[in-house]
C-alpha cells in the first residue's frame, strides 16, 4: 500500500540516532540513500525488502521541520517485548514518552503499544498487533 513514509527533521544525526534506536528492536536496517539534490537524508527498511520504506529528512524547501498536529507514524513490532525494547532505546536516544508499553485492550484483543516523540517532537507509536497473529 505504501511506497514510504517521511518526516522531517531539523538536525539529521540527532534523528538518526533516535531512529537507528527505535527500529533495531524491530528488525529494520538502514539502507543507503542515493543523493538526489535534496537535503541528506537517512531511510530504513525490512531487511531484504525494497519498499516500504521509512525516511527522515530536513525538509526540501529549507523551511523549519515541524510535526503535524494529529500526524503519527506507527511501526509494527514482532512481540510486545520488542515495543518495550524499541520505547527504552527510543527514551534513551533523546526522545520524550508519550504513553508507556502496555496493552491497549481498548483496541483490540492482544494490542500492546508504546508512544514516543522523536527529538524534533513527531508522535512515533510502536505496537505489537496480538490481534492479528495466527492462531
Amino acid at each position: 500500500m505504501f511506497s514510504h513514509v517521511t518526516v522531517g527533521c531539523s538536525d539529521l544525526g540527532r534523528a538518526t540516532l533516535f531512529y537507528d534506536a527505535v527500529l533495531e528492536p524491530l528488525g529494520l536496517v538502514q539502507r543507503p540513500v542515493t543523493p538526489d539534490g535534496g537535503p541528506a537524508s537517512s531511510c530504513w527498511i525490512a531487511p531484504g525488502q525494497a519498499l516500504p520504506r521509512f525516511y527522515v529528512y530536513e525538509p526540501f524547501d529549507r523551511n523549519p521541520a515541524s510535526v503535524g498536529n494529529g500526524s503519527m507514524v506507527a511501526f509494527l513490532a514482532p512481540a510486545s517485548a520488542a515495543v518495550d525494547r524499541a520505547y527504552a532505546a527510543g527514551l534513551a536516544a533523546g526522545g520524550t514518552d508519550e504513553g508507556a508499553p502496555g496493552p491497549r485492550p481498548h483496541y483490540g484483543d492482544g494490542y500492546y503499544g508504546a508512544y514516543l516523540r522523536d527529538p524534533d517532537g513527531n508522535k512515533v507509536h510502536v505496537v505489537f498487533r496480538g490481534d492479528l497473529q495466527p492462531a
